[in-house]
């Protein structure tokens, strides 16, 4: 009786998990749908307590205490803009879970010669393993890169080193299935992380968001195998869905690049440069100028980038955009898919802003208005806008989407000066005769816009 409630209770706990992921895919009830999963993971790990045989409940409590807390703390200390770290952090932290678990599994039929497991589960377990530590430390590293701390690595031979150890890393694995030496799973474990560090050193911030995604899938294939080890439902469920999404939203963030997954983990990002020549200069614009464009127009769209978190201008980009609503004009968010550093970046920074979703529209929905737009403010975005994508085919962007805002009667890009995205080539959309640049902290440049709308 007690083992049938508890895989009721699982199934209820993927009913809401399945649930609350659908409301995810909508800003209006995404936050709906984190309750509902929370519910859900609640639900699973207080029926695992009555789970048969279960033990240790002191060290299970004090292990929920403290990650609880740690979480809790975290979560409210962090700001917008770091929100990409903290995402690669705690997915990290699932994938080094879900390692463990095939760690302790492995260990037991090492320490234990009564205890057998069917090859099938062994190989199950080696796999959660390799993919589960692999993202342990692949995010970690993702973290220490999204802080700055650490630059982009690159050695002769990389990806021959790479694909070593990860045949190295199954090679060990097929070697301790016969074995059962400690020496040969310390090693087996020592190459798991070695490769998840070795994977991500070398990718740059252009494919961050992508591999923020592709690392989410690595964590959720982990955990549904070592569900399939433990027997347990609601880590198989929970494990698959977070899997099949994450590798869902991977395939369409590298699309939303015009790149494959395979260019992403073996290809430095911007290894074909562009041959030609970039034509016409670059016009500056004073801000006052700027703004004073800005009271005769009846349809703006602002198209937010990186610039625009790193110097956390959403709430003031919010009241100058209301500003301009206020006057009767009409105005629009325009969101890239790969705007900024992970999979909606954007959409969270202009929500804790308070930007209705009314205003937020994505690339596929947008790009036919840019015609009949009076003046796109680009903040801080740079390579998702850049033209060369449509019209260079040497450039390392070419064929990605871009937001079509060359075609716009004017331009303002605000930026700190004249550097370069991630993509590291020029971007032809500042050399258009429409462009003009606003040259300036993006917190700073808006807050002087508002001031002369204010007064005009």
């Amino acid at each position: 009786m007690r083992d049938s409630i508890i895989q009721i209770v699982y199934y209820a706990s993927a009913i809401l998990f399945i649930l609350g992921l659908k409301r995810m895919s909508s800003p209006k009830t995404a936050v709906s749908g984190i309750h509902m999963a929370g519910i859900g993971v609640l639900l699973a790990i207080l029926v695992s307590f009555f789970f048969p045989g279960m033990h240790n409940f002191a060290l299970m409590l004090l292990a929920i205490s403290l990650g609880s807390i740690i979480a809790f703390l975290a979560a409210k200390k962090v700001v917008m803009t770091s929100m990409p770290e903290m995402i690669a952090m705690f997915n990290g932290m699932g994938g080094g879970a879900a390692a463990a678990i095939a760690a302790v599994e492995l260990l037991k039929i090492t320490f234990n010669a009564n205890v057998q497991m069917p090859a099938t589960m062994f190989l199950l377990a080696v796999l959660g393993a390799l993919i589960g530590a692999a993202s342990f430390s692949g995010s970690i590293l993702a973290f220490f890169k999204l802080r700055d701390w650490l630059k982009n690595i690159y050695f002769p031979l990389q990806q021959q080193i790479n694909l070593g150890v990860l045949f190295a890393a199954i090679l060990l694995g097929i070697i301790f299935y016969f074995s059962h030496a400690v020496f040969i799973f310390l090693l087996f474990f020592l190459a798991c992380l070695t490769y998840g560090v070795l994977l991500t050193m070398s990718i740059g911030g252009a494919d961050m968001p992508v591999v923020i995604a592709l690392f989410n899938a690595f964590t959720g294939l982990a955990v549904a195998c070592e569900g399939f080890v433990v027997n347990n439902i609601a880590m198989i469920i929970a494990g698959t869905i977070v899997g099949s999404s994450g590798t869902l939203l991977t395939l369409l963030m590298a699309k939303a690049m015009n790149r494959s997954i395979r260019n992403i983990l073996f290809v430095r990002f911007g290894t074909t440069k562009s041959v030609n020549s970039v034509t016409g200069s670059i016009q500056a614009m004073e801000v006052e100028d700027a703004a004073t464009m800005l009271n005769f127009v009846n349809k703006v769209i602002f198209v937010p980038g990186y610039g625009m978190a790193l110097a956390q201008a959403q709430q003031k980009v919010w009241e100058l955009a209301s500003l301009l609503i206020d006057k009767g004009i009409d105005v629009k968010f325009a969101i890239h898919p790969v705007a900024g550093r992970m999979p909606g970046h954007m959409n969270v920074l202009l929500a804790e802003a308070g930007v209705p979703y009314d205003y937020i529209a994505d690339m596929e929905e947008i790009n036919p208005e840019f015609a009949a737009t009076d003046i796109v403010i680009v903040i801080g975005a740079n390579d998702v806008v850049n033209p060369a994508a449509k019209t260079d085919k040497t450039s390392p962007i070419y064929g990605m989407p871009i937001l079509n805002v060359d075609q716009a009667k004017q331009i303002f890009v605000i930026k700190r000066g004249k550097g370069k995205g991630y993509a590291g080539i020029e971007n032809l959309l500042f050399f258009n005769k429409k462009c003009h640049m606003v040259y300036g902290d993006a917190k700073a440049v808006i807050s002087k816009m508002i001031a002369a709308l204010k007064t005009a």
